[in-house]
Protein backbone atom coordinates (compact mmCIF):
# COMPACT_ATOMS: atom_id res chain seq x y z
CA UNK A 1 0.00 0.00 0.00
CA UNK A 2 1.63 3.62 -1.10
CA UNK A 3 1.16 6.61 1.03
CA UNK A 4 -0.39 8.62 -1.80
CA UNK A 5 -3.01 5.42 -1.67
CA UNK A 6 -3.21 5.74 2.10
CA UNK A 7 -3.73 9.41 2.23
CA UNK A 8 -6.54 8.86 -0.55
CA UNK A 9 -8.30 6.61 2.26
CA UNK A 10 -7.74 9.26 5.15
CA UNK A 11 -9.69 11.71 2.85
CA UNK A 12 -12.20 9.68 1.80
CA UNK A 13 -13.04 8.22 5.64
CA UNK A 14 -13.14 12.09 6.37
CA UNK A 15 -15.27 13.06 4.03
CA UNK A 16 -17.75 10.35 4.87
CA UNK A 17 -17.48 11.55 8.44
CA UNK A 18 -18.14 15.13 7.33
CA UNK A 19 -21.14 14.03 5.33
CA UNK A 20 -22.71 11.88 8.32
CA UNK A 21 -22.40 15.08 10.41
CA UNK A 22 -24.31 16.91 7.55
CA UNK A 23 -26.78 14.84 7.76
CA UNK A 24 -27.50 14.74 11.26
CA UNK A 25 -27.10 19.12 11.12
CA UNK A 26 -29.54 20.93 13.56
CA UNK A 27 -29.85 24.18 13.84
CA UNK A 28 -30.38 27.54 16.34
CA UNK A 29 -33.01 29.73 16.72
CA UNK A 30 -32.72 32.67 14.88
CA UNK A 31 -34.05 36.00 14.94
CA UNK A 32 -34.81 38.89 11.98
CA UNK A 33 -31.69 40.25 12.79
CA UNK A 34 -29.73 37.27 12.68
CA UNK A 35 -31.64 36.56 8.88
CA UNK A 36 -30.11 39.42 7.44
CA UNK A 37 -26.46 38.21 8.71
CA UNK A 38 -27.38 34.78 7.35
CA UNK A 39 -25.94 35.63 3.28
CA UNK A 40 -23.51 38.26 3.03
CA UNK A 41 -23.92 39.90 -0.23
CA UNK A 42 -20.46 41.81 -1.48
CA UNK A 43 -20.35 43.73 -4.86
CA UNK A 44 -17.34 42.89 -6.95
CA UNK A 45 -15.98 43.98 -9.99
CA UNK A 46 -18.86 42.97 -12.28
CA UNK A 47 -20.43 40.83 -10.35
CA UNK A 48 -21.84 39.62 -6.87
CA UNK A 49 -20.86 37.35 -3.90
CA UNK A 50 -23.39 35.86 -1.67
CA UNK A 51 -21.79 34.33 0.97
CA UNK A 52 -23.76 31.58 3.45
CA UNK A 53 -22.33 31.79 7.03
CA UNK A 54 -24.93 29.98 9.14
CA UNK A 55 -24.67 27.96 11.67
CA UNK A 56 -24.38 24.60 11.47
CA UNK A 57 -22.46 24.12 7.86
CA UNK A 58 -24.60 26.44 6.44
CA UNK A 59 -27.58 24.18 6.69
CA UNK A 60 -30.72 25.80 4.08
CA UNK A 61 -32.88 26.21 7.35
CA UNK A 62 -36.05 28.20 6.78
CA UNK A 63 -34.49 31.91 7.86
CA UNK A 64 -30.99 30.56 5.26
CA UNK A 65 -33.46 30.06 2.44
CA UNK A 66 -35.32 33.37 2.87
CA UNK A 67 -31.87 35.07 3.45
CA UNK A 68 -30.49 33.46 0.34
CA UNK A 69 -33.49 34.52 -1.77
CA UNK A 70 -34.04 37.81 -0.47
CA UNK A 71 -30.43 38.42 -1.59
CA UNK A 72 -30.83 37.13 -5.18
CA UNK A 73 -33.47 39.35 -5.35
CA UNK A 74 -31.68 42.38 -3.55
CA UNK A 75 -28.79 42.07 -6.60
CA UNK A 76 -30.95 40.93 -9.53
CA UNK A 77 -31.46 44.50 -11.44
CA UNK A 78 -28.36 45.89 -10.94
CA UNK A 79 -27.33 46.88 -14.13
CA UNK A 80 -23.15 46.56 -13.14
CA UNK A 81 -23.60 42.94 -12.63
CA UNK A 82 -22.66 40.03 -15.13
CA UNK A 83 -22.67 37.61 -13.04
CA UNK A 84 -23.59 35.96 -9.16
CA UNK A 85 -21.35 33.79 -7.13
CA UNK A 86 -23.02 31.45 -4.53
CA UNK A 87 -20.28 30.91 -1.82
CA UNK A 88 -20.04 29.68 2.10
CA UNK A 89 -17.72 30.07 5.02
CA UNK A 90 -16.83 27.13 7.06
CA UNK A 91 -16.12 23.47 7.04
CA UNK A 92 -19.33 22.70 4.78
CA UNK A 93 -20.14 24.42 1.71
CA UNK A 94 -23.84 23.02 2.28
CA UNK A 95 -24.76 20.46 4.58
CA UNK A 96 -28.62 20.84 2.92
CA UNK A 97 -31.62 20.66 4.87
CA UNK A 98 -31.94 21.21 9.08
CA UNK A 99 -33.24 18.09 10.24
CA UNK A 100 -34.26 19.10 13.61
CA UNK A 101 -36.32 22.20 11.79
CA UNK A 102 -37.65 18.62 9.57
CA UNK A 103 -38.33 16.86 12.74
CA UNK A 104 -40.48 19.90 14.64
CA UNK A 105 -42.61 19.79 11.93
CA UNK A 106 -43.09 16.03 11.46
CA UNK A 107 -46.65 16.10 13.09
CA UNK A 108 -47.64 18.92 10.54
CA UNK A 109 -47.63 17.85 7.31
CA UNK A 110 -48.51 21.12 5.85
CA UNK A 111 -45.51 23.02 7.35
CA UNK A 112 -42.98 20.18 5.90
CA UNK A 113 -44.04 20.62 2.57
CA UNK A 114 -44.18 23.96 3.14
CA UNK A 115 -40.06 24.10 4.04
CA UNK A 116 -39.53 21.58 0.94
CA UNK A 117 -41.75 24.06 -1.39
CA UNK A 118 -40.12 26.96 0.02
CA UNK A 119 -36.66 25.08 -0.99
CA UNK A 120 -37.28 23.86 -4.61
CA UNK A 121 -38.87 27.51 -5.22
CA UNK A 122 -35.16 28.82 -4.40
CA UNK A 123 -33.68 26.87 -6.74
CA UNK A 124 -36.24 27.85 -9.12
CA UNK A 125 -35.40 31.39 -8.45
CA UNK A 126 -31.55 30.56 -9.29
CA UNK A 127 -32.21 28.53 -12.23
CA UNK A 128 -34.73 31.89 -13.35
CA UNK A 129 -32.27 34.33 -12.24
CA UNK A 130 -31.42 36.18 -15.86
CA UNK A 131 -27.68 36.22 -15.14
CA UNK A 132 -25.46 32.49 -15.13
CA UNK A 133 -25.22 32.08 -11.31
CA UNK A 134 -21.81 30.19 -10.18
CA UNK A 135 -21.32 28.10 -7.14
CA UNK A 136 -17.93 28.42 -5.71
CA UNK A 137 -17.67 24.91 -3.50
CA UNK A 138 -14.94 24.90 -1.22
CA UNK A 139 -15.98 21.89 0.92
CA UNK A 140 -19.14 19.29 1.13
CA UNK A 141 -22.19 19.87 -0.29
CA UNK A 142 -24.95 17.31 0.95
CA UNK A 143 -28.37 16.91 0.09
CA UNK A 144 -30.42 19.88 -0.72
CA UNK A 145 -26.28 21.53 -0.59
CA UNK A 146 -25.71 18.97 -3.42
CA UNK A 147 -29.17 20.23 -4.92
CA UNK A 148 -27.97 24.18 -4.55
CA UNK A 149 -24.90 23.41 -6.54
CA UNK A 150 -27.03 21.93 -9.30
CA UNK A 151 -29.02 23.90 -9.50
CA UNK A 152 -26.62 26.99 -10.70
CA UNK A 153 -25.47 27.93 -13.90
CA UNK A 154 -21.37 26.79 -13.15
CA UNK A 155 -19.34 25.44 -10.60
CA UNK A 156 -15.87 25.75 -9.63
CA UNK A 157 -15.10 23.53 -7.08
CA UNK A 158 -11.52 22.34 -4.70
CA UNK A 159 -10.18 19.35 -5.13
CA UNK A 160 -11.07 18.52 -1.64
CA UNK A 161 -14.97 19.40 -2.11
CA UNK A 162 -16.74 16.32 -1.87
CA UNK A 163 -21.12 15.89 -3.14
CA UNK A 164 -23.68 13.27 -1.52
CA UNK A 165 -27.37 12.66 -1.43
CA UNK A 166 -26.99 10.83 1.60
CA UNK A 167 -30.64 11.09 2.97
CA UNK A 168 -31.60 7.54 1.84
CA UNK A 169 -28.86 6.46 4.70
CA UNK A 170 -31.77 7.71 7.22
CA UNK A 171 -34.48 6.48 5.66
CA UNK A 172 -35.50 9.77 4.12
CA UNK A 173 -34.70 9.68 0.05
CA UNK A 174 -33.33 12.57 -1.29
CA UNK A 175 -36.74 13.21 -3.62
CA UNK A 176 -36.40 17.38 -4.04
CA UNK A 177 -32.75 17.04 -4.53
CA UNK A 178 -33.18 14.53 -7.39
CA UNK A 179 -34.71 17.09 -9.40
CA UNK A 180 -31.66 19.15 -9.51
CA UNK A 181 -29.35 16.65 -9.70
CA UNK A 182 -30.77 14.33 -12.46
CA UNK A 183 -30.78 17.75 -14.58
CA UNK A 184 -26.93 18.85 -13.96
CA UNK A 185 -25.04 15.44 -14.55
CA UNK A 186 -24.52 13.84 -17.86
CA UNK A 187 -26.91 10.56 -17.53
CA UNK A 188 -29.75 10.22 -14.81
CA UNK A 189 -28.24 6.47 -13.88
CA UNK A 190 -25.30 8.42 -12.10
CA UNK A 191 -27.71 10.52 -9.64
CA UNK A 192 -29.46 7.42 -9.21
CA UNK A 193 -26.58 5.47 -8.09
CA UNK A 194 -25.68 8.83 -5.85
CA UNK A 195 -29.41 8.96 -4.62
CA UNK A 196 -29.30 5.05 -4.39
CA UNK A 197 -26.18 4.48 -2.46
CA UNK A 198 -26.13 7.44 -0.52
CA UNK A 199 -22.13 7.58 -0.99
CA UNK A 200 -20.49 10.95 -1.74
CA UNK A 201 -18.12 11.49 -5.14
CA UNK A 202 -14.98 13.17 -5.22
CA UNK A 203 -14.48 16.80 -6.73
CA UNK A 204 -13.04 15.00 -9.76
CA UNK A 205 -16.15 12.72 -9.85
CA UNK A 206 -18.40 15.65 -9.87
CA UNK A 207 -16.38 16.76 -12.82
CA UNK A 208 -16.82 13.77 -15.02
CA UNK A 209 -20.42 13.95 -14.53
CA UNK A 210 -20.85 16.94 -15.20
CA UNK A 211 -21.55 18.41 -12.02
CA UNK A 212 -19.17 21.17 -12.14
CA UNK A 213 -17.23 22.96 -14.75
CA UNK A 214 -13.71 23.10 -13.14
CA UNK A 215 -11.51 21.53 -10.12
CA UNK A 216 -8.96 23.51 -8.69
CA UNK A 217 -5.77 22.52 -6.10
CA UNK A 218 -7.37 24.14 -3.50
CA UNK A 219 -9.58 26.08 -1.62
CA UNK A 220 -6.62 28.68 -0.96
CA UNK A 221 -7.12 29.39 -5.11
CA UNK A 222 -10.60 28.87 -5.56
CA UNK A 223 -11.71 32.33 -4.87
CA UNK A 224 -9.21 33.23 -7.51
CA UNK A 225 -10.09 31.00 -10.12
CA UNK A 226 -14.23 32.18 -9.80
CA UNK A 227 -12.60 36.02 -9.94
CA UNK A 228 -11.14 35.03 -13.03
CA UNK A 229 -14.34 32.88 -14.16
CA UNK A 230 -16.05 36.61 -13.23
CA UNK A 231 -13.72 38.75 -14.63
CA UNK A 232 -14.25 37.33 -18.03
CA UNK A 233 -18.15 36.95 -17.94
CA UNK A 234 -17.75 40.66 -16.96
CA UNK A 235 -16.52 41.42 -20.46
CA UNK A 236 -19.70 40.37 -22.17
CA UNK A 237 -22.72 42.12 -22.77
CA UNK A 238 -25.40 41.87 -19.94
CA UNK A 239 -28.02 41.81 -22.46
CA UNK A 240 -26.77 38.97 -24.17
CA UNK A 241 -26.16 37.22 -21.08
CA UNK A 242 -29.60 37.37 -20.21
CA UNK A 243 -30.93 36.95 -23.65
CA UNK A 244 -28.57 33.56 -23.57
CA UNK A 245 -29.61 32.06 -20.35
CA UNK A 246 -33.43 32.53 -21.01
CA UNK A 247 -33.08 31.03 -24.30
CA UNK A 248 -30.94 27.93 -22.63
CA UNK A 249 -33.85 27.27 -20.38
CA UNK A 250 -36.84 27.74 -22.78
CA UNK A 251 -35.50 25.31 -25.95
CA UNK A 252 -33.97 22.58 -23.37
CA UNK A 253 -37.38 20.71 -23.11
CA UNK A 254 -38.50 21.52 -26.24
CA UNK A 255 -38.69 18.72 -29.44
CA UNK A 256 -35.83 19.52 -31.88
CA UNK A 257 -37.56 21.41 -34.35
CA UNK A 258 -39.78 23.49 -32.21
CA UNK A 259 -36.46 24.56 -30.10
CA UNK A 260 -34.32 25.35 -33.61
CA UNK A 261 -37.60 27.80 -34.74
CA UNK A 262 -37.70 29.17 -31.44
CA UNK A 263 -33.82 29.69 -31.25
CA UNK A 264 -33.68 31.04 -35.38
CA UNK A 265 -36.29 34.16 -33.34
CA UNK A 266 -33.87 34.60 -30.28
CA UNK A 267 -30.80 35.21 -33.06
CA UNK A 268 -33.57 37.42 -34.79
CA UNK A 269 -34.30 39.37 -31.85
CA UNK A 270 -30.61 39.10 -30.74
CA UNK A 271 -29.20 40.11 -34.39
CA UNK A 272 -31.17 43.36 -34.08
CA UNK A 273 -30.07 44.56 -30.89
CA UNK A 274 -27.87 47.73 -30.07
CA UNK A 275 -25.18 45.65 -28.23
CA UNK A 276 -24.33 42.61 -31.06
CA UNK A 277 -24.62 46.06 -33.71
CA UNK A 278 -21.60 46.71 -31.33
CA UNK A 279 -19.57 43.39 -31.40
CA UNK A 280 -19.76 42.98 -34.33
CA UNK A 281 -18.72 45.88 -35.64
CA UNK A 282 -16.18 45.87 -33.04
CA UNK A 283 -14.71 42.82 -34.44
CA UNK A 284 -14.78 43.81 -37.84
CA UNK A 285 -12.71 46.87 -37.05
CA UNK A 286 -10.64 45.06 -34.50
CA UNK A 287 -11.48 47.23 -31.39
CA UNK A 288 -12.52 46.06 -27.76
CA UNK A 289 -16.75 46.05 -27.95
CA UNK A 290 -18.49 49.01 -26.17
CA UNK A 291 -21.61 46.71 -24.42
CA UNK A 292 -24.05 49.28 -22.78
CA UNK A 293 -27.54 47.40 -23.03
CA UNK A 294 -29.02 46.35 -19.34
Amino acid sequence: ETETETERQREYAESMRVALRCVYVCSLALDNAAVRELVKVTLREGYAELMLQGPNLNALSRPMMTALSDALRKVEDNESLKSVVISSEGPAFCAGHDLKELMAAREHPAQLQHIFEQCGHLMQQIVEFPLPVIASVHSIATAAGCQLVASCDLAVCSEKARFAVPGVNIGLFCSTPMVALSRAIVHPRFALEMLYTGQPISAERALQLGLVNRVVASEAVLADAVASLCATLATKSRYTLRLGKAAARRQHTLPLHEAYDLMAATMTENMQSQDAAEGIAAFLQKRPPGFTQP
